[in-house]
């Protein structure tokens, strides 16, 4: 009755209204209710008048939820809460109901006030709610609010560490007991302080060294063996967090090992599998394991590349020196810092410390120096000596007033001095040709190129180019052949000093019949170098599969299959085609069956491909340089690839794939005998690489252009571990791969595991496949990369990575790829590829193929920029539209043309960038109106591949120099990345002359985002996404940089402007769009990033990008230039988005011209099945509960992290 009257007199002194009204107002910010009944609460010193206000408040708090609860804590209630528990806990005895109520109150606030913590440590209420849980351990009752106050004091670290030093840890063992229908609600809330009370690593020692780890692992089993009804999993789970975060520290993973936790979590989570309702048990299980699971290093002598390019210089501060100045015994695979933690814990009063680094980190890459942002033309270099640059621009002095207008195409022609020069070479090696031969030659490396190479023993004879049987002694093509016709070019070529000091340029001003004249002699030399080849590849036994009259086969090629020839398979290292330098590997196979070879007829894919020549391709090899001197030619590479005509979409993520591939890792440790651990593969021996083997494996190579795989481990009889190389001079960079299987049994399902990828994220989660090449499908007709591989999944692996090879970071570890796949044909010879190859030597037979292209109307040039490190030919394109004629005005059309300056490949893989820039060139070399309009509208000058050398030797994104090309725009070095220096100085020989061009575009690919998008650079758009303050004068710019991507969006179904960024970061501003846009003030310099998964939008939605996709994109590119032309005509440049609309055409979508959206994410959700754990003290916070499995679908609201080629932002 006491109660009654109180509670009515406290509502009518708030308010008259009815009660459900009152405790509305009551809450409200603009009430003063609140204060009434808060000052009550302070002021009385009547037990019975607290106990119904806190009843009152009590009820208040339940009903209106989180914003009532704010309004209570923003009133400064939490203090007043603290002040009586002080007070009421110096009368002895205390009220155990006030007790009650209070602890009750503080349950419902605690998680609302971000300074609780803090309030309760310092108020002295800590101490009190931990001496009232040790007096009531058995007063339930009161234990429950007591547990559930603990449980919010326990989030702040400082207090976690406080707690357990007053002995809560032990405290709460005692409370947590084997399982009971009893309780329930109590052992839960124990459990949940338990688990927040070991996140601290002190208290986490502190349990191991108490012994309970066996504890919560017999108690886990108890509950898991009884719970059959599973009504009880919110318990279990409380148990498993209480070992999750033991495990953070080295200790309590020892101490899991050593009670046998690994064996007991995969039984109990092996029976857990067939209820779904169970998954957040197998997923912190599994957790947990992957955690435990002992640290091994890769199987690997040093993590640096199995190959070494010495650097003419190597400078004290790069990357080099760092990679070489580990003392000689130093083991740079894994170290003891690995396991290393530090022993303090981090004491943090902020309660959500999660939001704050958000808050923090959002935007801390933003560039927000003003100075900065205003592009200000910096040419860096005298005139005088960009002036040897203007030899690349003769289109802009060219006269032609010796040119015959009306004469034939031939007469038309610029001369091409990049032909002769990447025909020529400086050694002599044979080349292995797929098909080529039946028997194995055994190479010796040729240290001069005037040796000999003499046939070995077993090699068969070359038959003469027209002879219809072969010749009797014949050598090796060798490589010398074609300085025959550069001795004869070097009598018309006059030779210039080069700025790189090692190289020289021809002449480019021929007269066109000298220009003819060339052209002839290489034409010459490539279809003699073609006809010894051809009768190599026709010859056979007594010259099979040659016509008798030499004719030419019209549509078949008739070749001698490797999958009959009875020496290749066994000779072979990995079962294809050609053989290693200096090998021994093998040889035993090399009489097999006299040199008998099947002749198959195999589709000429010269005719389906109209830029791809075998045998050209072939003359191509042998020009090219490479590190480990391939004498190979891979079979994708050789027949090429024709797009397959159906669809390939996106995989569908198998529910709990991830979890399976992980529970199989994890068998390795329980079940050891089960592993054949056999190595079969290993670049590491360099004279041997292939094991010999009883036929049981899979044969694997990777001894060729642009191929990396350095190690293959048997680990069970369909499942392998490879290891990827990492780029030359470098000890990092693990994610191309290109390699190639046989000796595979047809209906097998393989598991690959790429044990080494260094990224926290892949597309490969998210409908990625990998690409494979079958040489029999490719025999039979269909000469194609295709999209292929099931249960694909990317995830953190037990393997450590050095801290020497993550920059100094510590405890860090790898990523597995793995993928399943089977095999349809007997003795067939694969090849697996991360994305669709392009290799240098395929440019340079595209640029040669290009020269059929030419019109009496266009202007080519191709030019060597320069040569590389390791020896190979930069190629530098001009293409445009002849003047009508060379009266003045034409002249003058055809000089002043406005500049597009393209680039490609900087990263050697992102291989989707050369196939855009393979659509661009056969656009602009097309014979449609729009190419012939585009053409006459400006002058295109392209460098197609910025890191042959990368590409050549399989690296993944630096150069020779082990630097990231893309990085060294601001200060490139001539000698340690030529093509960059040369690249830039013709930019700021152009910014010199005023003929900076009208756009600039590099062409990339992107591994952790869909579709295809640009970044740009705009001064607004990044003042707008950063604090610092500007004037309206400062944010002044032309918005003609959103005009090409917003044309892009219109027009190319692959392209998306909602994942375009046209914000500056300071991480970025040595990379070529940066520097082209502050240095050489093009606006419109933009970065164009391709997707190497698939696309999300549009016509492509939901399915996985192919060739004929990018090399349209390549082509919408330049319809985009040519609708920008129409833009720029228009003197008024602020109304371009405003007429944009018009000109596009009035059935295209509207897409807003809003600002970018900075967001330091990507596209894809956060994955629910945890691609992450952590071996890292305290680092387990940061991860993602995985409660949900159910694998979200894709969706923009919810991006994943981090970023790649040039950055991470999407609009």
């Amino acid at each position: 009755m006491e109660y009654c009257d109180s509670r009515r007199y406290y509502q009518s002194a708030v308010s008259p209204e009815p009660p459900e009204k009152s405790g509305k107002e009551v809450m409200s910010k603009g009430s003063s209710g609140m204060e009434v009944i808060l000052a009550s609460l302070e002021n009385t010193r009547d037990v019975p008048t607290t106990l119904n206000i806190l009843y009152i408040l009590s009820e208040l708090l339940t009903v209106g939820r989180g914003r009532r609860v704010g309004v209570f804590v923003s009133k400064g209630g939490t203090g007043i809460l603290f002040q009586i528990l002080i007070g009421a806990s110096k009368e002895l005895p205390p009220s155990e109901e006030l007790m009650l109520q209070l602890h009750s109150v503080l349950a419902k606030v605690g998680p609302k006030d971000r300074k609780f913590g803090v309030k309760a440590r310092l108020s002295g209420a800590l101490n009190v709610t931990v001496n009232l849980t040790k007096q009531n351990l058995q007063n339930t009752k009161l234990l429950l609010p007591c547990l559930q106050v603990l449980r919010v004091y326990s989030t702040n670290s400082v207090n976690a560490i406080s707690l357990g030093k007053n002995g809560v840890v032990e405290i709460m063992f005692k409370i947590v007991s084997p399982y009971s229908k009893k309780n329930t609600s109590l052992l839960k809330v124990a459990l949940d302080a338990l688990g927040a009370l070991l996140k601290s690593k002190t208290n986490a020692r502190r349990a191991v060294d108490g012994g309970h780890v066996h504890i919560l692992l017999a108690l886990y089993q108890d509950w898991h063996r009884n719970d059959t009804r599973h009504r009880h999993m919110l318990i279990r789970k409380g148990l498993l967090v209480c070992l999750r975060n033991i495990t953070n520290i080295k200790l309590g993973r020892k101490a899991f090992i050593d009670a046998d936790g690994m064996r007991i979590l995969y039984n109990s989570s092996s029976e857990c599998l067939p209820v779904r309702t169970l998954d957040p048990l197998v997923n912190t299980s599994s957790l947990i394991m992957r955690k435990c699971f002992p640290k091994n290093r890769l199987p690997l002598p040093t993590i640096k590349s199995a190959f070494h390019y010495q650097l003419p210089h190597t400078p004290a501060a790069g990357p080099v020196a760092q990679l070489y100045s580990q003392p000689p015994g130093v083991d740079d695979v894994v170290d003891e810092s690995d396991n290393e933690e530090t022993d303090a814990d981090t004491e943090n009063d902020t309660e959500n410390e999660e939001d704050e680094k958000d808050q923090n980190t959002a935007n801390d890459d933003i560039e927000t120096d003003l100075n900065k942002l205003h592009p200000k033309k910096n040419p860096g270099r005298p005139f005088e000596e960009l002036r040897v640059y203007e030899r690349f621009f003769l289109e802009l002095s060219e006269d032609f007033q010796g040119y015959n207008f009306e004469s034939s195409k031939s007469a038309s022609t610029t001369s091409s001095s990049f032909s002769s020069s990447s025909a020529s070479n400086r050694s002599s090696r044979p080349i292995i040709v797929p098909t080529a031969q039946a028997l194995s030659p055994k190479h010796t490396h040729t240290l001069s190129s005037q040796e000999d190479c003499n046939p070995t023993k077993g090699q068969p004879p070359l038959p003469a180019p027209t002879a219809p049987t072969p010749a009797p002694s014949l050598t090796p093509l060798e490589l010398d052949t074609i300085h025959l016709t550069k001795d004869q070019d070097k009598k018309e070529e006059a030779h210039i000093p080069f700025p790189d000091a090692r190289t020289t340029l021809p002449s480019l001003a021929r007269p066109p019949s000298q220009g003819q004249m060339i052209e002839q002699d290489l034409t010459n030399v490539f279809e003699c170098i073609s006809l010894e080849q051809e009768g190599a590849l026709n010859s056979g036994e007594g010259g099979r599969g040659l016509k008798q009259d030499g004719s030419p086969v019209n549509a078949t090629r008739h070749i001698q299959s490797p999958l009959l020839l009875g020496g290749i398979a066994t000779r072979r290292v990995g079962g294809g085609s050609g053989s290693n330098l200096g090998s021994e590997c093998g040889s035993e196979g090399a009489e097999d069956e006299g040199g008998e070879g099947s002749v198959l007829e195999v589709p000429d894919t010269a005719l389906l491909l109209p830029l791809h020549d075998p045998d050209l391709y072939v003359e191509m090899v042998k020009g090219t340089h490479s590190v480990p001197q391939y004498a190979e030619v891979a079979y994708p590479d050789y027949f090429g690839h024709v797009p397959p005509t159906f669809r390939e979409p996106l995989q569908e993520r198998v529910y709990g794939v991830q979890r399976s591939k992980i529970f199989q890792d994890i068998e390795r440790l329980i079940h050891p005998n089960d592993i054949v651990d056999k190595v079969v593969y290993d670049l590491d021996i360099p004279s041997c690489p292939v094991v010999e083997d009883d036929g049981e494996s899979l044969k694997f190579n990777s001894q060729f252009e642009s191929g990396n795989l350095r190690k293959a481990v048997q680990v069970r009889k369909y499942e392998y571990d490879l290891v990827l190389n990492s780029d030359i001079n470098s000890n990092h960079y693990h994610q191309w791969f290109y390699f190639e299987v046989s000796g595979m049994r047809v209906g097998a399902t393989y598991r690959f595991n790429i044990i080494n990828s260094e990224k926290s994220n892949s597309q490969f989660n998210y409908g990625m496949q990998v690409l494979m090449y079958s040489v029999q499908e490719a025999i039979s007709g269909k000469p194609r990369w295709v999209r292929t591989g099931t249960d694909i999944c990317y995830y953190k692996n037990h393997f450590a990575r050095s801290s020497i090879a993550a920059g100094g970071q510590k405890g860090k570890s790898y990523y597995t790829m793995t993928f399943s796949t089977s095999f349809s044909h007997k003795d067939d010879v694969c090849y697996f590829a991360y994305h669709y190859p392009y290799t240098y030597s395929t440019l340079k037979m595209h640029l040669s193929k290009l020269e059929a292209y030419r019109t009496p109307h266009i202007y080519l040039r191709q030019d060597v920029l320069c040569e590389t490190l390791g020896g190979n030919s930069c190629p530098f394109l001009t293409i445009t539209a002849m003047p009508e004629s060379n009266s003045n005005d034409h002249i003058c059309q055809f000089r002043n043309r406005p500049l597009i300056f393209l680039s490609a490949r900087v990263h050697p893989g992102e291989t989707n960038a050369s196939w855009v820039m393979k659509g661009t060139l056969e656009f602009l070399m097309g014979s449609s109106p729009l190419a012939g309009s585009l053409r006459e509208s400006y002058i295109f000058k392209i460098v197609p591949m910025l890191n042959p050398d990368g590409v050549v030797n399989g690296n993944h994104r630096c150069s020779l120099s082990g630097e990231d090309l893309n990085r060294q725009w601001q200060n490139p070095n001539l000698e340690l990345h030529p093509t960059i220096y040369h690249t830039k100085s013709l930019l700021q020989y152009l910014a010199h002359i005023q003929r900076a061009p009208l756009v600039y575009c590099d062409y990339h690919g992107h591994s952790r985002k869909k579709n295809v998008f640009m970044y740009g650079c705009s001064v607004k758009e990044t003042v707008w996404q950063s604090n610092i303050s500007a004037t309206s004068s400062d944010l002044q710019e032309d918005l003609g940089y959103r005009a090409l991507p917003k044309i892009l969006s219109q027009i190319a179904p692959a392209f998306s402007m909602g994942s375009c960024s046209f914000v500056v970061e300071r991480s970025k501003e040595s990379t070529a769009r940066v520097v082209v846009w502050r240095e050489i003030g093009v606006q419109r310099s933009y970065t164009m990033e391709s997707t190497l998964c698939g696309c999300d939008q549009g016509k492509y939605k939901g399915l996985q990008i192919g060739t004929r996709e990018l090399e349209e994109m390549g082509a919408q590119f330049c319809v985009a230039l040519l609708r920008l032309k129409r833009l720029t005509g228009l003197r008024n440049h602020q109304h371009l988005l405003d007429l944009e609309s018009d000109i596009i055409g009035p059935h295209t979508k509207v897409v807003s011209s809003s600002s970018t959206t900075y967001v330091m994410e990507e596209d894809e959700p956060s994955f629910l099945e945890a691609i992450d754990y952590s071996a890292e003290s305290g680092d387990e916070d940061g991860e993602p509960e995985t409660e949900h499995v159910t694998e979200l679908p894709e969706n923009p609201d919810h991006p994943e992290q981090l970023s790649d080629s040039e950055t991470n932002h999407r609009e």
